[in-house]
């Protein structure tokens, strides 16, 4: 028998998502390669030190535009709801027990994955910020020394926590079978909506089924 798919993410979704996943590993790369001396081994991946200092605020700024395009797209389907706290509140159980069917449910995203989305959206912010007080190229030379050593700090403890974040992220991606699949292909089964998603896949079958009508 067929299996029912439905559509979770756009070709343009999809194409944004692997161009900021493009953009964090090399912006990753040159700024732990600029972090500390242990590191700038790094430089090599990204064409040597000079062009590691020259290209990662660029590349930082990239990522940024197209997280914000990411942002505007995925906005809606991560507003907090109550059953988001309820789920955050028995992942616990989720973790152990590995049984999602005990889960609360939720939406298009669970709990988790919001949380992600919106420090992914705070770090981001303070990223740009901070790099721009320190860019030494345009913006350093009229900010105050004891300012842009704040903003290194602050800058370096936002770049940790994103790094935590992302791989929350993909580790739960390749955790949940078929989630790396719907980000490749944009589409899952009825069955896995229905099991991990189920206020998502009521709202999909009831839009099918006033499209039939």
């Amino acid at each position: 028998m067929k299996k029912t798919m439905l559509q979770r993410y756009t070709g343009a979704q999809r194409s944004n998502h692997w161009a900021v996943v493009t953009c964090f590993v090399l912006a990753g790369v040159s700024g732990f390669a600029l972090f500390h001396p242990a590191l700038f081994w790094l430089t090599a991946l990204v064409g040597g030190p000079q062009w590691a200092r020259i290209l990662h605020p660029y590349l930082g700024i990239a990522m940024f535009l197209l997280f914000l395009a990411m942002f505007f797209m995925f906005v809606g389907a991560n507003v907090w709801r109550k059953e988001d706290s309820a789920w955050l509140g028995s992942a616990g159980k989720l973790i152990s027990q590995g049984n999602a069917a005990q889960m609360p449910a939720v939406g298009k995203y669970n709990g988790g994955q919001k949380l992600v989305f919106w420090i992914f959206t705070l770090c981001l912010i303070v990223l740009l910020a901070t790099g721009l007080l320190f860019w030494q190229a345009w913006f350093a030379s009229d900010v105050p020394i004891g300012l842009q050593r704040i903003a290194v700090v602050l800058h370096a403890i936002a770049a940790f926590v994103l790094v935590l974040a992302v791989i929350v992220h993909a580790y739960a991606a390749i955790w949940v079978k078929d989630t790396v699949h719907a980000m490749v292909r944009g589409t899952v089964s009825a069955g896995w909506a229905k099991h991990h998603h189920p206020l998502w896949y009521r709202d999909q079958m009831q839009g099918q089924s006033a499209k039939t009508k």
